[in-house]
């Protein structure tokens, strides 16, 4: 081979493909899922079904309506169907991931130009669609193993418990509890979001600086911070969705910025408002802040010096 030719970057022939990117957050969302499949049975399991082959047929019908390039084999839609499904309860009927997966491909993604162009996370952006448009379908939550049970009740998640009805911290981090499919397990996520880190494809600056706000401020507050980072989806945020390419900052100072300001917020709306949870929330406020986050947190270029305005 020629060693000689000159070609634009990147040079490196190993770098990873979309595909790859895509492929393994796949492979670090399938514990969280087993889990959630497992405790919520079948009904998980039809839902995320639904809701990952939603999306890939809108991202496919999308881009055939827009004569451009097809861009399914990538698998970011199959990535933004898993998490959408994640987001959801279990009992949810079968319109809602198609609605949410119409919101989160064709409106948050392909209308701005596909992926890398949007300006939110799409899973994120489609369940707050989803919550403020169906609050009561979106808020029915049910107990662990409830399919066993025909005359099981509706439950609510770990943050909306109080008193005697705490659940223990095994079952937190476990996933013995209530909650959305891919949200109550905090071991499973752990094990997927190490593995990301340990596959370079998330830094994880962003996600401990979001963990660890939390954690210090429900500490200041009075509030038990372990009881705060294990429930509700702040480690599902925290590391699959604070962490996504397109719409949070690129340098590690931006990073951790974007996490300080998703855990300053996440607190907020859960210790003040009168949602119980606000990572979703958080997390899309600051996709709208990423473009100043990035001004303000820009590595200056050594021994260059700012244009120097002109004076009309």
């Amino acid at each position: 081979m020629n060693k000689l030719i000159v070609s634009p970057s990147p040079h490196d022939d190993n770098y990873l493909q979309t595909s790859d990117i895509m492929f393994n957050v796949c492979m670090a969302l399938v514990p969280a899922l087993a889990v959630g499949c497992y405790i919520f049975g079948y009904p998980a399991l039809i839902v995320a079904v639904i809701s990952v082959a939603s999306c890939v047929l809108f991202e496919f019908l999308c881009r055939k309506l827009m004569r451009r390039e097809n861009t399914t084999g990538d698998l970011s839609a199959v990535v933004t169907g898993l998490l959408l499904a994640m987001n959801l309860p279990s009992t949810v009927p079968f319109w809602i991931p198609i609605i949410g997966s119409f919101v989160a491909i064709v409106v948050v993604k392909q209308l701005f130009g596909g992926l890398g162009q949007n300006f939110a996370n799409p899973a994120i952006t489609a369940r707050i669609v989803l919550m403020v448009s169906f609050p009561s379908i979106m808020t029915n939550w049910v107990d662990p193993f409830y399919w066993r049970n025909p005359d099981a009740v509706a439950s609510a998640t770990p943050l909306a418990v109080s008193g005697d009805n705490l659940p223990s911290y095994m079952d937190l981090f476990l996933g013995n509890v209530g909650g959305c499919i891919g949200e109550t397990s905090a071991f499973a996520l752990l094990i997927g979001g190490l593995y990301l880190a340990s596959r370079k494809i998330i830094n994880l600056s962003a996600p401990v600086s979001f963990i660890g706000t939390v954690a210090l401020l429900s500490f200041i507050a009075g509030d038990n911070p372990l009881y705060q980072i294990l429930s509700g989806g702040l480690f599902l945020g925290a590391f699959f969705m604070a962490t996504d390419y397109a719409t949070t900052p690129i340098s590690t100072k931006g990073k951790i910025v974007f996490g300080l300001g998703c855990g300053i917020i996440t607190f907020v709306i859960r210790h003040f408002g009168s949602f119980p949870e606000g990572v979703s929330f958080s997390i899309l406020l600051m996709n709208v802040l990423t473009p100043y986050i990035e001004q303000i947190t820009r590595t200056k270029v050594f021994g260059a010096k700012e244009a120097e305005k002109v004076e009309k």
